[in-house]
């Protein structure tokens, strides 16, 4: 699983540094931030897959899209080759120009509401020559350029060092209640033939693993830990391991299970994931002021070569965390109440409210949405703007919404619709329904509120004396005195955790969607 995260963030967190970077242009077309990572190559190993990703902040579609490699200060130490079957042209020594066959559709990723827009470009083989020796660098200018004049490029780092194997511990389970305290162990072994001059722990942890401690060579977003850099020697055949202190937050649900996971990489590998947080400037994570972390009484030694792992099927460990006792949510809806004349254009800020005690976290390989609700419109209204985050159901005046991955206890969720007043109907109701049936492609209702009597509120346009009720969510009026609010930057955690490793997880959190056209 970690892997995966890993793959994706890296260029996830390229993405927000980079358009958080760009400058807004006069025209309308939206800026596009290339990305394509940095790669460290051991000597003898197989050829690594490499991929152009590319990020606007609003959906794009990119035609007639062409690739250049520009790979001509190693043009003798690697190769590179087309993957995945595209059409690709060698136009001099130490250059590739490939043609993507179909548009490429930049897309909206996960977390919901993030307003990162992605997609990659076909995949290339990077390889070695055997001319290439230990120590060898040097640069690979990947350009794009597609219909309308969209272009750009990215300068990425290409080294040569020495394969490794880094393995992780067993995976193992403990327990504990809501804002209990455990421990777990922290492994990792040499599997290689090599002897590793320093390594990295890379954290994935669900929202809430926390820890107190702050170890001065390891990263933190607020209580959650993000990545540990040890300089200790592993000799082959050995291993070193220590143990970690975390607590679970108050707010976690129960009864349920956590997860953490912590990947082991090499220096330099851990150096090509995140060199792009220093090019662009972006946030990183703290690191701590305590004592040193160590894994074993081993000094400190100075890397002689660059290091890849050229094993990385092994290289991580896990924990589940079994949360005991009994910690439900409640989600509340938020209504509204409006006010127009006829052809008047009004805006209905709902949506919902945790209530707690716990938060609800979502997040998973597969980004489904913690909740969803019910936007029904009062009669003689019609939506002329709606969130992103909402889909009509056919043939009806509802709409579908889903909630981001993660819902935090006393947080409020709230989207905007802008309606239309075509006909003045007084107290024309609707109705928020926070937790309808759903049978979403992204993943269920949360079925468990333990105070459903407050799941639906009243969307009250041109109230009667004494008509205008909100039900038992509360409510909101028009221009929204209840804030658009979603996941806080001091909540940061889990993918959260690892967006900070790449240096924008603050910016990509905070950040939201405008609200788009869609009627």
């Amino acid at each position: 699983m970690l892997k995966h995260w890993l793959r994706w963030l890296t260029g996830l967190g390229a993405a927000g540094a980079l358009v958080a970077a760009s400058a807004t242009p006069a025209v309308a077309a939206a800026p596009i931030a290339p990305y394509f990572q940095d790669t460290t190559l051991a000597v003898g190993s197989a050829p690594t897959t490499r991929g152009l990703l590319l990020y606007a902040d609003e959906p794009t579609t990119l035609s007639k899209v062409s690739v250049r490699y520009d790979y001509r200060s190693l043009a003798d130490k690697i190769t590179i080759a087309p993957e995945d079957g595209q059409r690709c042209t060698a136009p001099e020594p130490g250059a590739l120009v490939c043609e993507e066959p179909f548009d490429v559709v930049l897309y909206e990723t996960p977390p919901l509401g993030s307003g990162i827009y992605r997609n990659g470009a076909k995949r290339v083989r990077i390889g070695l020559t055997e001319d290439a020796q230990l120590g060898d660098s040097g640069d690979v200018v990947v350009s794009f350029e597609a219909a309308g004049g969209r272009r750009g490029s990215y300068t990425s780092r290409v080294r040569v060092g020495e394969g490794v194997d880094l393995a992780g511990g067993p995976y193992t389970t403990v327990s504990s209640k809501p804002g209990g305290k455990f421990t777990v162990p922290l492994a990792v072994a040499n599997a290689g033939h090599t002897t590793v001059e320093g390594f990295v722990a890379v954290f994935d942890l669900t929202y809430s693993i926390r820890t107190r401690d702050r170890f001065s060579n390891c990263r933190y977003s607020d209580d959650h830990l993000v990545s540990c850099q040890f300089d200790e020697k592993i000799p082959v055949g050995s291993g070193l391991a220590t143990t970690l202190n975390f607590e679970l937050a108050k707010d976690t649900y129960a009864p349920t299970n956590q997860s953490g996971y912590a990947q082991f990489m090499t220096t330099a590998d851990f150096e090509d994931l995140t060199r792009v947080r220093e090019t662009v400037g972006a946030r990183a994570a703290t690191p701590g002021n305590g004592p040193k972390l160590t894994l074993a009484k081993a000094p400190g030694a100075t890397r002689q070569a660059d290091q890849t792992d050229v094993g990385p099927g092994n290289d991580s460990t896990g924990w589940t965390i079994k949360t005991t006792g009994t910690n439900g949510t409640d989600l509340a809806a938020i209504g509204a109440s409006l006010k127009g004349p006829a052809g008047a254009v009004v805006t209905a800020t709902v949506g919902f409210r945790n209530n707690g005690p716990a938060t609800l976290d979502n997040v998973s390989e597969e980004y489904e949405a913690a909740a969803h609700y019910d936007v029904e419109l009062p009669p003689g209204t019609s939506a002329v703007e709606a969130p992103e985050a909402c889909w009509l159901r056919p043939g009806t005046r509802t709409y579908q919404c889903a909630s981001e991955m993660l819902l935090v206890a006393g947080q409020t969720y709230t989207l905007k619709f802008r309606l239309r007043i075509d006909k003045v109907i007084p107290n024309a109701r609707g109705t928020v329904w926070v937790n309808a049936p759903c049978d979403c492609a992204g993943g269920s209702s949360f079925q468990d509120d333990i105070k459903p009597a407050n799941d639906k509120a009243a969307i009250v346009v041109n109230a009667s004396q004494g008509g205008g009720g909100q039900g038992d969510g509360g409510g909101g009026g028009d221009g929204g005195a209840l804030p658009i609010t979603g996941t806080p930057t001091n909540l940061i955690a889990g993918i959260g955790a690892l967006l900070l490793v790449t240096g924008v997880g603050g910016y990509l959190l905070a950040r939201r969607r405008s609200n788009r056209f869609v009627a």
